[in-house]
Order: structure tokens, then sequence, then C-alpha cells
């Protein structure tokens, strides 16, 4: 049996409206292809990437911080309440074949890194630009759009998966 690709999208609790919007793309965009959506169930742009997502028929995981399904956003289809914490940010990463970061704030920033340890590739729009010693780092390819997004996390996740 074929299971589906996996693409989680992180980002911001409060983002502004055109961040939000660009979630909100990237979600119907997931749910067009057939992948399911990972995030980690709250507000903001895990939202609005799940109301796209549900908008067009997919299926959303939200991966709780806390430990009751209700805390989840309306648009989450299976809300799994871990209890962790931020420590949750690495289910996130860890679950998907590929990660979309949208914007983000330092819990963004740690799940990025969860996703690059784990060799879960990243895909960015409007994002960190990481730099080590001066050295940008490559290993957040950036993408202009939401469509480009996701086109570039799903073959970056088929390659990852062998499809």
């Amino acid at each position: 049996m074929d299971r589906p690709l996996f693409i989680a999208v992180i980002g911001e609790n409060d983002p502004s409206p055109h961040l939000a919007a660009l979630a909100e793309a990237v979600g119907a965009e997931i749910a067009s292809a057939g992948a399911v959506l990972v995030c980690g169930g709250l507000g903001g742009v895990m939202e609005a990437a799940c109301r796209g997502a549900r908008n067009r028929g997919g299926i959303t995981i939200g991966i709780l911080p806390g430990t009751r399904h209700g805390d989840a956003n309306p648009y989450v289809t299976y809300p799994i309440p871990t209890g962790l914490g931020h420590a949750r940010n690495l289910i996130v990463a860890r679950s998907a074949h590929a990660v979309i970061a949208v914007g983000g704030k330092y819990g963004t920033l740690s799940e990025i890194a969860f996703a690059r340890i784990e060799g879960t590739p990243v895909i960015g729009i409007d994002t960190w630009d990481l730099k080590r010693a001066g050295q940008e780092d490559v290993h957040i390819q950036p993408a202009r759009d939401p469509k480009q997004a996701v086109t570039l996390a799903l073959a970056a996740a088929r390659k990852r998966q062998g499809h």
C-alpha cells in the first residue's frame, strides 16, 4: 500500500496577514497534491495552513504541545496531544518527509534545526537566513511562492523516500 507523503508546515503563532495568506496557500497546495499536512496544531501559520488544506479536502495532523485534543485549531483533522511543550517541535520535524517554513520566530528556528539534524529537507518562504561564521547555510531551500514551495518539498520528500 502506498502511503502519502507528510509535509510539515511550520511558522509563527502571530503572523502578518501576508504570511498567513502564504501559509493558507501552502496548505491548499499540499492537499491538492494528495500529501498530508503536519504541524504544531495551534494558531497562526499552523491554523492558516490547516485551513487551506481542509478547504481542499486535505488531511491535517496537529502535534500539540499540551495534553488536550481540544487545544487544536478547528482545521486539524487528527490532533495528537503530547504534553511535551516546545519539545514537540522535534516530533513535528521528525514526522515529515519535508518541511516548509513560512516566516517564523525562535520556535520555527528550533524546528528547522531539528529537521536538518534529522536530514529532513527544509523549504523556506520569507523565513530565516542562516549564516555560520559569515557563510550562508544552504540547507534551507528558498521558494518564491507557495506553489514552488510545495513542488520543491514534494520533490525533496520523494527523493528522500525513494518514490
